[in-house]
Order: structure tokens, then C-alpha cells, then sequence
């Protein structure tokens, strides 16, 4: 369990001291969509932090399909009186006794690239879909504000190598099915803009990078996570690309400051990167500062036709964070000091 690790306590401590505007949320209720995942669960945590050393707590709803990961991703403060778990499925429509919160965190979604290869369909429609019910929700229910997590692969390709701003877009191949999550991620975001024109809802979005950390399941086949994993466990990282792609990694608490961040001081119905402008690095970079945390050695290796069908094609998603600078955001780990926690929290928590 991730709260074995002592450094893992550490960091979500400093990331949650620096979040000041958490005090905000004092006594208010945020339902967290995909709370058991890399990103979320870190918000969650961050929350829980704040709950465990202040008086009045923010009420939690951790929103996830199975109860089971929940509790045993949540450990003893699944038990707490300001933790609740709602049942909730991007696929299916909104449970009728949904409780009534005061901000929404929509980040449940398949962000696997092996997944968006074999489900392209679910990706596109849970994407979609799962977006509108509870846009509807919000703007039946007086929620103040809902946040959805959208991706950096929305910007598509260009032919130069300068990073993304929030208004900056490229081209994204739409008869390819690989794109089935970006085109989807795209489309959710114009349907926030849509129901905050047409119904007067509240919404604000955001864009991360590519986000790790030790937060990812042993089970997520994303690059970084994987590599994390393998690096822990003291196995070489065998890449099947060059890894002269450009990209914004995050830490993970990083990018949950930032979603707070935006949730409480963002404008309604702008888009912000979540980028460390500390970790704009390669993906070779990445995995030689992994491979040095876990004293590893990296290997190169062919990919097979069908691996390289789940590739992200962008070779350049590098984003700007100035936007998100302007509401008093700074990430607080650089890339090789996320990535060295990444692997020594993993470590830690995989002992008994």
C-alpha cells in the first residue's frame, strides 16, 4: 500500500502546505470521478491531507466502479466519517441517488493506449457521454463548479517543435482509430463550453501533460508508468521507440495541486495546461533518470506493428504553463526529483 511508503506521506504533506487555497474547500463537498486512478487519487489524498490536520474537513465522494479497489486503495481512511464512496460508471448513466456536492472532478476515463486500440467505441462514447450526464447533473443539482480532466493530446500534431498554448491546435487524423481518445477528449470539451453557453453551467477544464508517478497501477501500460514499475523492481526499461518525443511530465501531486488550482481560482469556461516547465524533457530523458533512480539499465528494442498502432502520434506535446502560472500554480518537483520519488515510493510500498 502506497501509505507504507514514508516519502509518499512526505510528499502529499508538502504539495497540500503549499496548496493554500485549500482552506477554500473547508466545510464544502467535491466528488472525484476516477478516484482510484493515478491523477485522482492523488487529489484525493491531498484532501485527505488537509481532513487529518484541520478541523472542519472537506466531505469526499470517491466515485469509482468497484468498492473493493476503493477501500483497498484508501486503506483506513475509506472508514472516515468525511469519506464516502459513490458507485459510478463513465459508461453507464448517472446513479439517480447521486449525493448532492458542491464541486465536481471528472477525471474518470480510459486513458490506456492498449484499451483505446481494442475499445475505440467505449473510449469515444464513456468520453462523451459520461461528460454530458453529469453536466446535466450539475446544472440540475446548483453544483458551483465542475471540473474535467481532458488530455494535451487534444493540440494533435504540427511541424515545429514549439510548445502548445491553450489556444494552439494541430492536426488530429480523425479516420484513425488510435484518435478515438483525443477526438473524444476534443469534443467533451467543446460540450463543457456548450452547456455553460446554452445552460449557464459552470465548468473548467483542463489539460495535463503526460502525468507519473507512484500513484499509477502496476497494471497501467502508459510509458512512464510501466517504466516506473520496472525500474523499482530492478528489471532494465526496454524501449521501443528512439524516445526523441518531446513531452510534459508531471508529477503527480503536481498536476493535482494544479486541478485544485483551477477548480477554485480558474475562470469559468477556460482551458488550462497543467505543465512543470521543470520537466519538458524526452522520452529517452525519462527513462534515463528512471533507470538511474532504480540503478537500471535501458535497452532498446524493435516495436511490433500492432505496439506501435497504440503509439501516441505526437512527437511533440510539450505545453505551456503560463496560464496556469497566472493563478499562483508552481510545481514543486522537477523531473528528476519526481521521477527518483516515483521509484523509491514504489519500492517502499511494495514491502510488507
Amino acid at each position: 500500500m502506497i501509505y507504507n511508503s514514508k516519502l509518499w506521506m512526505k510528499d502529499v504533506q508538502y504539495v497540500s502546505e503549499n496548496a493554500t487555497m485549500l482552506s477554500q474547500l473547508a466545510g464544502r463537498s467535491v466528488m472525484i470521478t476516477g478516484a482510484a486512478g493515478l491523477v485522482c487519487s492523488a487529489v484525493v489524498d491531498m484532501l485527505i491531507c488537509y481532513n487529518e490536520t484541520h478541523k472542519e474537513p472537506v466531505e469526499i465522494f470517491a466515485a469509482g466502479r468497484w468498492p473493493d479497489e476503493m477501500q483497498d486503495r484508501f486503506g483506513v481512511y475509506f472508514d472516515k466519517a468525511y469519506f464516502h464512496y459513490v458507485e459510478y460508471d463513465a459508461a453507464k448513466p448517472v446513479n439517480p441517488a447521486f449525493p448532492a456536492v458542491d464541486y465536481i472532478i471528472h477525471g474518470a476515463s480510459n486513458a490506456s493506449p492498449e484499451r483505446i486500440i481494442r475499445e475505440p467505441v467505449e473510449t469515444m462514447l464513456s468520453n462523451i457521454g459520461g461528460l454530458e450526464q453529469l453536466l446535466r447533473f450539475s446544472t440540475g443539482n446548483h453544483v458551483k463548479r465542475l471540473l474535467y480532466i481532458s488530455s494535451s493530446e487534444v493540440y494533435g500534431n504540427r511541424n515545429n517543435t514549439e510548445s502548445f498554448s491553450e489556444e494552439d491546435y494541430g492536426f488530429i487524423d480523425i479516420l484513425n482509430p488510435r484518435n478515438s481518445y483525443s477526438s473524444a477528449k476534443r469534443a467533451a470539451e467543446t460540450l463543457c463550453i456548450s452547456f455553460a453557453e446554452e445552460y449557464g453551467t459552470d465548468t473548467v477544464i483542463v489539460r495535463p501533460g503526460h502525468i507519473y508517478g507512484p500513484t499509477a497501477s502496476p497494471f497501467d501500460n502508459r510509458v512512464s508508468s510501466a517504466f516506473s514499475y520496472s525500474a523499482a523492481k530492478g528489471e532494465e526499461l526496454v524501449m521501443k521507440s528512439d524516445g526523441s518525443q518531446l513531452r510534459s511530465y508531471c508529477y503527480c501531486l503536481d498536476c493535482a495541486s494544479a486541478i485544485l488550482t483551477v477548480l477554485l481560482r480558474g475562470k469559468n469556461g477556460e482551458a488550462y495546461n497543467i505543465s512543470n516547465p521543470d520537466s519538458v524533457i524526452t522520452i529517452r530523458q525519462m527513462a534515463e533518470l528512471l533507470a538511474e533512480a532504480g540503478g537500471v539499465q535501458v535497452r532498446l528494442e524493435t516495436a511490433s506493428a500492432n505496439e506501435k498502432r497504440s503509439f501516441n502520434p505526437m512527437s511533440n506535446s510539450s505545453l505551456k504553463s503560463e496560464k496556469l502560472e497566472a493563478l499562483g500554480w508552481k510545481g514543486c518537483f522537477d523531473a528528476r526529483t519526481g521521477l527518483a520519488h516515483t521509484v523509491k515510493i514504489l519500492k517502499e510500498s511494495m514491502k510488507e
